[in-house]
């Protein structure tokens, strides 16, 4: 019993400090943009309901946001007002989760067109949240054109990071969108081929590095072209901070083949910077 009251002692103790710690919150919206048409409005709004009301103990700034995103679903307003909340909600610390989850269970009781209209604003408001959850995969998508594919699992052991692959063309000229993850390097290697053969990589977003055997790596930026003879050793990949895709394309060659040689270490790769 004693260990109980210890711990709720020491729970309402963090939760009293918590809300002490709480910013007060202010508002001038109101007299911002009604402040001359409707001064009277204008005070209510940033005196009365954010000044007292959203400043009153017993809720948290977290917990009035969600309360008041879901008043305004259930009413059918999914409106810029709508959006302000839903940025508020974000700056007073509800994460995409939570509104995922909230506006899914409001679908069922508000009905699903108003849950689809605030997830449509909602998306908007947390959508740094999502690149961040998947690494920036999905913002450096919005960097280019091609289509950043399939994780690339056949030649995985070949590779350090991921990578991922996109066939764009299989007629005339085949050619794929290779893309990197930072820090993703493919190993060694060698295009062989007794006449023609080699490869040209395009580069079309991020930044990358492309190393020859016994010479200084060189970077790779959109628009760079490299042009690979057959039968050099050598390996390309992305920056250490940076994403990073090329088009690769498979020159014809008579006796064309690809060997797989050792990974690029730590230490070769460390020494390029970023």
């Amino acid at each position: 019993m004693r260990r109980i009251a210890l711990f709720l002692l020491i729970a309402s103790m963090v939760n009293v400090q918590t809300i002490m710690a709480q910013e007060k919150i202010t508002q001038t919206a109101g007299r911002v943009q009604l402040g001359e048409f409707a001064p009277k409005f204008a005070e209510l709004n940033d005196d009365v309901l954010f000044g007292q009301v959203w400043n009153r103990p017993g809720l948290s700034p977290h917990d009035r946001s969600m309360v008041t995103i879901a008043t305004l679903v259930g009413k059918g307003i999914i409106d810029s007002s709508l959006t302000h909340h839903l940025q508020f909600a974000k700056t007073n610390g509800v994460t995409r989760t939570e509104i995922a989850e909230m506006l899914t269970h409001i679908a069922f009781y508000a009905g699903w067109p108003n849950a689809w209209g605030a997830f449509r604003l909602a998306k908007d408001v947390w959508a740094d949240d999502s690149d961040a959850a998947d690494g920036g995969k999905a913002a450096f998508q919005r960097e280019m054109i091609f289509p950043i594919g399939e994780p690339n699992t056949a030649y995985a052991q070949y590779f350090i990071g991921n990578s991922y692959l996109a066939r764009v063309s299989t007629e005339q000229v085949p050619f794929s969108n290779v893309t990197f993850e930072p820090g993703c390097r493919n190993n060694w290697h060698v295009h062989r081929a007794t006449k023609g053969g080699g490869q040209m990589l395009v580069c079309v977003a991020g930044r990358g590095w492309y190393q020859e055997e016994g010479k200084p790596a060189v970077q790779m930026l959109p628009g760079d072209v490299i042009h690979i003879p057959a039968n050099v050793k050598h390996w390309h990949g992305a920056a250490a901070d940076s994403w990073f895709a090329h088009l690769a394309f498979e020159i014809p060659g008579e006796n064309a083949s690809k060997e797989w040689l050792e990974p690029v270490t730590d230490e070769e790769y460390s020494k390029l910077g970023k």
